[in-house]
């Protein structure tokens, strides 16, 4: 147990804590609403409390209080769904649709803790209420806020993933937020289609400077831990097996280990891999991935393989065209081996293999979003629609719960510099230091 200790708010499976972990941090609790994901976090915070249910239930938020009075650090990303209090000049905080996100103010109003981050979804960021969610959160000049938008593939995730953080720390303390610099690699390579040959091919384009030419390096070196490729995060589970219903295999029956990454996503995860599942596919998917290369998307579709039913056997929804919708288009994306992927959803199908003609395991999507090997996705064991439970079943649930999750390597490395900020906070004399929580 270290020194300084997090409370997670609307947690789901665990991502920041699993991040703030690795960073030298004591997780004491976290919360959610959604009983499958605090499942996954109860089994890989054992040293933990994990607190289901609404926070704005009475109850539930006096638990969540309890253990957040004892937090050096709140971090959250509390859902904030209504954005159009630009328009109609009504404050974020007051627009009821914004309840949850209230909450998450609120607790920290009573709780004051040393230090706080909050992530949310760049639309945020685009509606133009980044102000009103740094003035909400600086409690009336009690914190110096400091928000930034960071991408995560630039911190090491073999993803693409941007997120508006706001850091906050107790003006007066001596502290000052952190700002996060990675490797700049998403602004300096680029993947792009070509045209004009027989099919469409997907290249690696380059930046000319020195910065991206170091970036582009970093990609085609399997022992770079700093930038890595879809190939590099996955490449040792090719051989997963489509349709198996075991969700776990001896690492001994995989690929070895062939970059720095795949190395360290297995330590600590002993001689078994779990959430390796692989869902079935249907003959017109396996036609239409054929037809896509490496990188591609829908777009590399010929006519043919347009249809809706191309082999007769009728799957899903029909809109009565004869063709693939719009809704479709998003499902047929194949990933490029030599950069990271672009940002995962909660569906198994919203991407497939560069190489294997199947979806992604769980554990592929874990892998992508920098979970290591150690971290299990489960479900809560209860049968049926239980409160605060989503529709789809264990298998989506865990999707789910992987899409939504903050990448653990990018809330590592706000951990990290939280962990130094805090350090050199409590070096400092007596008379500028603030309590700090043990």
């Amino acid at each position: 147990m270290t020194r300084f200790t997090v409370v997670d708010l609307f947690a789901g499976a665990g991502g920041l804590s699993e991040g703030f972990r690795q960073a030298g941090f004591t997780v004491i609790a976290g919360s959610d609403n959604d009983p499958d994901a605090m499942a996954t976090y109860a089994r890989n915070f054992p040293e933990a409390r994990a607190i289901t249910g609404d926070i704005r239930d009475p109850g539930v938020k006096e638990q969540i209080l309890d253990a957040a009075r004892k937090a050096t650090v709140l971090v959250g990303g509390p859902p904030c769904q209504a954005f159009s209090q630009v328009r109609n000049k009504t404050r974020v905080i007051d627009d009821p649709r914004n309840s949850l996100y209230r909450e998450f103010v609120d607790v920290l109003r009573q709780v004051r803790p040393p230090v706080f981050l909050v992530e949310n979804v760049t639309g945020m960021d685009q509606m133009g209420v980044r102000e009103q969610i740094a003035a909400d959160l600086s409690l009336n000049g009690e914190y110096t806020v400091l928000p930034q938008v960071v991408d995560a593939a630039d911190f090491g995730v073999p993803q693409t993933r941007k997120r508006l953080l706001f850091i906050g720390v107790r003006a007066g303390s001596g502290m000052t937020p952190p700002r996060l610099i990675g490797t700049g690699a998403t602004e300096s390579v680029a993947l792009v289609r070509f045209t004009g040959t027989r099919r469409p091919r997907y290249q690696l384009v380059v930046q000319e400077h020195i910065r991206s030419i170091r970036a582009g390096e970093g990609l085609t070196d399997p022992n770079c831990p700093f930038i890595v490729s879809a190939a590099d995060a996955i490449g040792d589970l090719v051989g997963l097996p489509v349709g198996n219903r075991v969700d776990e295999l001896p690492y001994d029956r995989l690929d070895a280990p062939a970059s720095a990454y795949q190395r360290a996503m297995r330590e600590g995860a002993g001689d078994v891999l779990h959430n390796v599942q692989v869902p079935r596919m249907n003959p017109d998917t396996r036609l239409r991935l054929k037809g896509i290369p490496a990188g591609g998307n829908h777009r590399d579709l010929k006519d043919e393989l347009l249809e809706r039913y191309i082999t007769g056997q009728k799957w899903g929804q029909d809109n009565g065209t004869g063709r693939l919708s719009r809704q479709h288009f998003y499902a047929y994306r194949r990933l490029h081996p030599g950069i990271w992927a672009w940002t995962l959803n909660t569906k198994a199908d919203s991407v497939y293999h560069y190489s294997a003609l199947r979806a992604l395991s769980v554990r592929e999507f874990a892998r992508l979003q920098s979970f290591p090997d150690r971290f299990v996705l489960t479900s809560d064991p209860r049968k049926g629609m239980i409160e605060g439970r989503h529709d789809g079943g264990p298998a989506h649930s865990r999707y789910r719960q992987v899409g939504n999750a903050v990448p653990p390597l990018l809330a590592r490395a706000v951990g990290q510099m939280l962990f130094a900020e805090l350090s050199a906070h409590l070096k400092q004399p007596k008379k500028r230091k603030e309590a700090v929580p043990a």
